[in-house]
């Protein structure tokens, strides 16, 4: 069975953030039994779904950027990495782990999910741009229609974790007892947010991932050799 224990090696430092900094969640915990492994470790144009996603969050402006792992390890560099020990629980309790480890100088969240490789950097910066604006929530959407990736401030995490807990909607519950707060940004000419569910998706999908952009050279992977 894959390792649960995800996380850094322990002299790499923790990465910083900026007050007011907007820091960026990838929840990657699933095992992914409708694909039949984990998805985070999943390849799509050569590269796993959890580097695209932590690459989707960093260039689109978030930082510092936390990974919640689950059934599997996910060992990316630059990354603080949070292990749930309840992932089975879905993914409510992933949300509530990702967001009890953003550092305190950070006032807002973007969260992504791992099975998402359509969605584009510039829809995060556009949920960054709006809370600048003054919006406390924000979704990305296509064509009008919510989708993903959320952002949310510091001042709604414990209510959305409440909200969240012990099941497999995230913030969803949250977002709909305060559709006041919720502002729509559109993202449409942005990316997709089709889903990567089955063996299908990857195929469809495969031939649809952008390039992914290069690590800066202090993140580069090292030698497999």
């Amino acid at each position: 069975m894959p390792s649960a224990e995800g996380g850094r090696p322990a002299e790499e430092p923790a990465p910083s953030a900026e007050p007011g900094a907007v820091a960026g969640i990838l929840l990657a915990a699933g095992q992914g039994s409708r694909l039949g492994r984990p998805k985070a470790l999943v390849e799509i144009g050569g590269e796993s779904l959890a580097r695209r996603g932590v690459a989707l969050l960093r260039d689109g402006g978030a930082a510092p950027i936390v990974v919640v792992t689950g059934a599997i390890a996910v060992d990316l560099p630059g990354v603080l990495a949070v292990h749930n020990p309840d992932w089975r629980t879905g993914m409510g309790s992933s949300l509530a782990a990702g967001l009890a480890t953003v550092p305190e100088p950070c006032t807002a969240a973007v969260i992504a999910l791992v099975d998402q490789p359509l969605i584009g950097p510039d829809a995060v910066r556009r949920l960054i741009a709006a809370h600048a604006a003054g919006a406390s929530v924000a979704v990305a959407a296509y064509q009008g229609a919510p989708r993903n990736p959320v952002l949310l401030a510091r001042e709604h995490w414990a209510a959305v974790a409440a909200l969240a807990s012990g099941g497999d909607a995230g913030a969803r519950p949250f977002l709909r007892a305060h559709p006041e707060l919720v502002t729509l940004v559109e993202c449409g000419d942005t990316g997709r947010p089709d889903d990567l569910d089955t063996r299908s998706d990857l195929d469809r999908l495969a031939g649809l991932v952008p390039p992914l952009s290069p690590l800066p050279p202090h993140e580069a992977p090292a030698s497999q050799d």
